[in-house]
């Protein structure tokens, strides 16, 4: 996670680390530290979270293999990219 965060951050592709659920668009990849002190990232995907809310679903790996959660803000951010090659 350290080498993707370095790749974006060289590719001029950080924004602002926010707490607007609005500010997180589709395509958006975004890092955390978990509880436990480990990195992790994952994508903010295009389908809208169920129930009213105004943010997406997040994509991500967290040892169980892939999986779609409402997650974005359950950990703390460290990163928010929006890459454009």
């Amino acid at each position: 996670m350290p080498n993707l965060r370095r790749f974006f951050e060289r590719h001029n592709s950080s924004i602002a680390v926010t707490s607007l659920e609005s500010d997180y668009l589709p395509g958006d990849i975004v890092s955390w530290v978990l509880s436990n002190g480990l990195t992790h990232i994952g994508i903010v995907s295009s389908n809208k979270i169920k129930g009213g809310a105004n943010r997406y679903y997040i994509v991500h790996n967290i040892g169980a293999g892939q999986v779609y959660e409402d997650c974005l803000f359950q950990f703390k951010i460290t990163g928010h990219y929006r890459y454009e090659p």
